[in-house]
């Protein structure tokens, strides 16, 4: 990492009193606290994953083996849900959503995917021998999905759990009134090893201690507060900067849940997501792991033990975080550079889906796709996260329009010659309702 980094973390220290002490502190009750909830975790994902070994063959007993530590709600009830399942959901940082779109419907974007890249051979996309991961955005069925009643309620949802300490508001923003984000697809193969998806966090990558207004949403992290912290306090992200250099591929907008919409049913072991289900504890381990390095002379003989880790701000590395294409990418967490979230055993598959349940991620969880698919069929997906209205939001909404309107991608993404010439491209006239227009940033009567 660049060696002025050695100066940011001393302005972050020097930024809040007793720094050393506090976060020292925090450091002990932190590790303690993440040996119990790994524990739980691991033991969870252990189980799950035994079940699997016995019945694997057993496609009808697929159900069974699901990680029950990962909230499963119907859509029908999201409004209705019992406060304690609401903060299950919110202090795991997931969700599996059932029956957001019907399954007939999904299904048919699926086969109207494949279609379209049957009929349009040099789509973007990878690996390029056998694509399966494809740099689309605009396809019919993609802009029908984004703009489906029922997603952009659940959307609306997610968004609204977050909150503005003390109650109030801010200017500008609805969280009522959901955004269009537009991303890609995937239709996966069975038997394809994918190892291109570690574990990793979007939405901001060395920003999160760099830009001071990003920082803020980790203030009674590094106050030595952790316990404190709450990851749906929306003010400080509001106008967040997630993209100080550009980097493409860096999303510059807020969402509040990263999601993907299942086109075919997908189960553990069949290249589904992975995620560490706690994201309180993981914001508080990533965001005070550069302030703390592993002594050289071990005082027990545990490497998790906190004794054996002590404060400092010596040196330029942020782990996790790597520089890439001018910017900087991350954070990547892995056994060597975190190794108190023991995720080799914590990273738990989502449960079985089915087309049209959607899955949710918070913006900060630490999330990855399996490398192996087992399963006999396509793991299809369609990415759309949850996007609320901000001006920050909005104003890349329209700047994304206008793409979406000439058939390129969309801000945030790599610069491709786009889709204008492929057959079967969506047009404005497929964002019919009203929400799903006003989510595009396009006039509410269709032209």
């Amino acid at each position: 990492m660049p060696p002025h980094f050695v100066e940011l973390k001393k302005e972050i220290a020097a930024s809040y009193p007793n720094f050393q002490e506090r976060v020292t502190k925090a450091w002990t009750s932190l590790l303690a606290e993440l040996a119990e909830e790994t524990d739980l975790i691991a033991k969870e994902g252990t189980s799950v994953r035994l079940l699997l070994l016995f019945v694997i063959r057993v496609s009808a007993l697929i159900s069974i083996c699901t990680p029950q530590i990962i909230p499963q709600v119907q859509f029908s009830e999201i409004a209705s849900l019992k406060p304690e399942v609401v903060d299950t959901i919110k202090r795991r940082g997931c969700v599996v959503i059932k029956d957001v779109v019907d399954d007939s419907e999904a299904a048919g974007w699926k086969s109207s995917l494949e279609k379209y890249i049957k009929e349009n051979p040099t789509v973007p996309g990878f690996p390029a021998e056998d694509k399966q991961f494809f740099q689309l955005y605009w396809t019919r069925p993609q802009v029908q999905a984004r703009a489906h009643p029922n997603v952009l309620a659940t959307s609306t949802w997610l968004n609204q759990m977050y909150h503005v300490k003390g109650n109030t508001t801010l200017e500008g923003v609805d969280l009522s009134t959901p955004l269009t984000y537009a991303d890609r697809f995937r239709i996966r193969h069975p038997g394809v090893q994918w190892d291109v998806h570690p574990p990793h966090v979007d939405g901001g990558s060395i920003e999160r201690w760099q830009d001071e207004t990003f920082r803020t949403c980790f203030a009674d992290i590094l106050a030595g507060d952790f316990q404190k912290h709450d990851p749906y306090d929306l003010e400080g992200r509001v106008n967040a900067r997630s993209s100080l250099y550009g980097r493409p591929g860096q999303s510059t907008v807020l969402r509040t849940f990263q999601g993907w919409l299942a086109l075919s049913e997908t189960a553990p072991t069949e290249g589904t997501l992975k995620v560490f289900p706690d994201v309180l504890l993981s914001n508080a381990y990533i965001i005070l792991r550069p302030f703390f390095t592993a002594k050289s002379t071990p005082v027990t003989s545990n490497p998790l033990d906190a004794e054996n880790w002590e404060y400092n701000i010596s040196t330029s590395d942020f782990p996790g975080i790597f520089p890439r294409d001018g910017g900087f990418t991350g954070p990547r967490p892995n056994p060597n550079s975190h190794p108190h979230m023991r995720l080799d055993e914590t990273m738990t598959s989502v449960p079985k889906v089915k087309p049209g349940d959607m899955v949710f991620w918070h913006c900060d969880v630490v999330h990855s796709v399996e490398q192996e698919h087992t399963g006999k069929g396509d793991s299809a997906v369609m990415y759309i996260p949850a996007v609320p209205y901000t001006p920050q939001n909005a104003a890349y909404v329209q700047k994304q329009k206008d793409t979406f309107l000439a058939s390129v991608p969309p801000p945030d993404f790599p610069k491709h010659e786009g889709e204008a010439t492929y057959a079967g491209g969506g047009r404005e006239t497929d964002v019919v309702s009203a929400v799903g227009r006003v989510a595009m940033g396009l006039p509410i009567a269709v032209a």
